[in-house]
């Protein structure tokens, strides 16, 4: 009986300890079983590519980004890339790096991200404090909207400096993986054959330049949608093409009511699932 209070009274404790210590956000693994940032970090560590998974207006997953970023770079030479800067603005992006262009001249001279200053600036101001690589991955959007109207063949087209932004043709491409099936499935056919095919050359693109410019030793993080790499499909599919042996992690972002316990259709998403209350403050 004393037994059956005591852990009563523990219970209540834990529950009214987490009405007054609220937390924005719980990481899982991919099980759906609790774990922590220590964990997470030590993991990383051990990979050769971090596929941190993002929602593109998420304050919350912003912050972790470059706080798990710092903390690698503390224990790990890194190589950093990003899915919100594209291949051809590589030359302007390097400029501002090397201090050779403020951030007026960056936001004039390349294609930035409406939120740019507000989420990615953090990363890449840190990139240029430490001087680490920083390494635009995304195709060109004109060339991903080519595909699109066009299909792959379309890129046979461009010039030999334009093929030097995307990644090498022929592409790869499994139109049976579920993600884009799905992409498919949720335009309810509309788009046909290329609308996937247009997601699937942004996922080869991106993963091109992290194995083209991943080095001996270091951990390249590289920051996406977490749908490009989900279910250990997209980019991460397109590493395994390029690099079979390559070691990745990856990192889904979920949003839910509750955050302390993940959702069975989150399962398996990700290797470690960022589950962020659904109220957390929107960047845009």
């Amino acid at each position: 009986m004393k037994k059956t209070i005591s852990l009563l009274v523990t219970l209540f404790l834990v529950t009214i300890l987490q009405a007054q210590h609220k937390m924005p956000y719980q990481l899982f693994d991919k099980n759906g079983k609790k774990t922590n940032y220590e964990k997470l970090v030590k993991a990383c560590e051990k990979k050769e590519v971090v596929l941190f998974g993002e929602f593109h207006d998420n304050s919350v997953v912003h912050w972790l980004q470059l706080e798990l970023t710092k903390d690698l770079a503390a224990k790990r030479k890194l190589v950093l890339g990003a899915e919100m800067i594209e291949a051809d603005n590589q030359p302007q992006l390097n400029q501002y790096l090397s201090g050779a262009i403020d951030q007026k001249a960056f936001d004039t001279l390349a294609r930035l991200w409406k939120n740019h200053k507000t989420d990615y600036k953090p990363l890449v101001d840190f990139a240029k404090a430490t001087k680490t690589e920083f390494i635009a991955t995304n195709i060109p959007r004109r060339y991903a909207s080519l595909v699109f109207k066009k299909g792959f063949e379309a890129l046979e087209t461009l010039t030999d400096e334009e093929k030097t932004w995307i990644a090498p043709l022929p592409v790869p491409y499994d139109a049976k993986l579920p993600g884009y099936v799905k992409i498919v499935e949720m335009m309810g056919g509309h788009g046909g054959e290329t609308l996937p095919k247009a997601q699937a050359i942004k996922d080869a693109t991106m993963g091109y330049f992290i194995v083209k410019n991943k080095k001996d030793n270091t951990v390249f993080v590289h920051y996406n949608g977490s749908y490009h790499s989900d279910y250990h499909e997209g980019i991460y599919w397109y590493l395994k093409q390029y690099q079979p042996e390559i070691k990745i992690i990856t990192i889904a972002t979920v949003s839910q009511e509750n955050i302390l316990k993940l959702e069975e259709e989150h399962h398996n998403k990700a290797d470690y699932i960022i589950v962020v209350d659904e109220d957390v403050t929107k960047t845009y």
